[in-house]
């Protein structure tokens, strides 16, 4: 086949790697935009043209052949290097564009992260935010999100991670439902109180907690506890929490409304909860040599809105 004919199947090759990253016709077609039928002939048109099946198809899933896999991995560099050339390119613009796609947690990109979105839109017309909101976490390179919002104790080797700001756990409650149980003084006081909390595995839950203020006689306290409600959406407890059934342990960022606002109090607040959330709040990548424009534009602008933290008090 010479030159010229090889060319006209670039775009055809592409969609084959497209569909051994995403393993099934339904997924790459969503990946790209098109339909199912459209990937299945472009497929379909380059096995013709390479005379040797490409794609070993079952009822449950897609793999590529030996001849397909080696066709993938030998162009994949190739199309790595255009990808980052026409990013290069399309940075050349004064104002950043193009669509984002971003990945965050369900609680923290509804109660934080949308404003701060919606802001970035306002002042970046050329840009387009693709939202997903999961709790679960996401393979960044395989399932095309340029950026991931990630909540927890310290951001993966293999990625570029950007740290947005700090996050600390706290317990709260209702005035009523304080004034009905009791304020505990100590965290021993809480096997005494319905505690609502996040569940972590079977086992009965410990909340552990070591003192702000020294001295004290213990410096680090655990202590089992047991409640009506466990849900693993923070959201959820502190809804429980509004409606005055006991105490919750919720990240800062989502108890600091109802806390400003007066709908909920701070239990123990002379006491560090420690193992609860986690404590840092990163923007990750997957590592490529260029960041584009607009991602980078992104990143700065969700660090200096996060900048000041979750203040509760």
């Amino acid at each position: 086949m010479d030159t010229q004919k090889i060319s006209t199947f670039w775009s055809h090759l592409y969609w084959l790697s497209v569909l051994d990253q995403q393993g099934s016709y339904t997924a790459a077609a969503a990946r790209l935009g098109v339909s199912k039928a459209a990937v299945s002939q472009r497929i379909a048109e380059l096995e013709r043209a390479a005379r040797v099946p490409l794609v070993q198809r079952t009822t449950r899933s897609v793999r590529l052949t030996e001849a397909g896999q080696r066709l993938v991995d030998d162009t994949r560099a190739s199309f790595e290097q255009i990808a980052q050339s026409f990013e290069q390119v399309r940075d050349l613009a004064e104002q950043p564009s193009g669509l984002i796609r971003v990945t965050a947690p369900v609680a923290l990109a509804r109660q934080q992260l949308m404003p701060l979105l919606t802001e970035f839109l306002r002042l970046h017309p050329q840009v387009r935010l693709e939202l997903d909101m999961a709790d679960r976490l996401r393979a960044l390179a395989t399932e095309g999100f340029d950026l991931a919002i990630r909540h927890t104790e310290r951001a993966p080797d293999t990625h570029v991670a950007w740290a947005l700001c700090d996050t600390d756990s706290v317990l709260v409650a209702t005035r009523a439902y304080l004034r009905r149980a009791g304020v505990p003084k100590a965290p021993e006081d809480l096997q005494e109180h319905n505690c609502l909390h996040y569940p972590r595995s079977q086992e009965t839950p410990v909340w552990s907690f070591s003192p702000l203020k020294a001295p004290r006689k213990r410096e680090h306290i655990n202590v089992p506890v047991r409640g009506s409600l466990a849900a693993n959406n923070s959201e959820a407890l502190r809804e429980a929490a509004l409606a005055g059934a006991g105490i919750a342990l919720l990240p800062d960022f989502s108890a600091q409304e109802a806390l400003l606002k007066g709908q909920l109090l701070q239990v123990l607040p002379d006491w560090q909860v420690d193992g609860g959330f986690a404590r840092h709040i990163f923007a990750i990548r997957p590592y490529t040599p260029h960041v584009p424009r607009a991602v980078s534009a992104l990143v700065a602008h969700l660090r200096k809105g996060l900048a000041q933290g979750f203040a509760v008090q």
